[in-house]
């Protein structure tokens, strides 16, 4: 091989007379483009599909947390009213056994309340990752249509 010609990784040297490896036809690079696309957005939507479904778990964990406070402050209030009005009214007036189990009972409830909100507030319905790379696939279809 000669210093002018180009190195052929086939192992073989290229005559002048030989056809150009790198030229290929307009039909084959939209062929490769349009097969490249496809596999682009079918990875977008296996991702997309992760990330919904990673997003559906924290909001279903939040929701149990929410229903699961909602629940035991209702029966909680519910128990410890009986017990307060047969337990406190041995020592104090009915009127304020009741009340202070009321407040201890709604103070219960708020902590399960705020925290299941709080949790809530974390989940992301976007799958922003997906969003990312979509944005990046399209600047770059753009760039290789010009």
């Amino acid at each position: 091989m000669t210093a002018r010609e180009p190195y052929d990784p086939g192992g073989q040297e290229r005559r002048p007379t030989d056809p150009r490896v790198e030229e290929r036809s307009i039909g084959e690079l939209f062929n490769a483009l349009t097969s490249d696309l496809s596999t682009l957005v079918r990875s977008e939507m296996e991702l997309a599909r992760v990330e919904i479904r990673e997003e559906a778990g924290k909001a279903g964990k939040a929701a149990g947390m929410l229903g699961g406070g909602a629940l035991a402050g209702y029966l909680a209030l519910i128990l410890l009213s009986f017990a307060a009005a047969w337990g406190l009214a041995e020592v104090i007036d009915a009127g304020w056994a009741f009340l202070v189990v009321g407040l201890v009972v709604g103070v219960v409830a708020a902590v399960l309340v705020m925290i299941g909100r709080k949790r809530l507030r974390e989940v992301h319905p976007v799958p922003d990752q997906t969003v990312d790379t979509l944005k990046e696939d399209a600047r770059w279809a753009r760039a290789q249509v010009k």
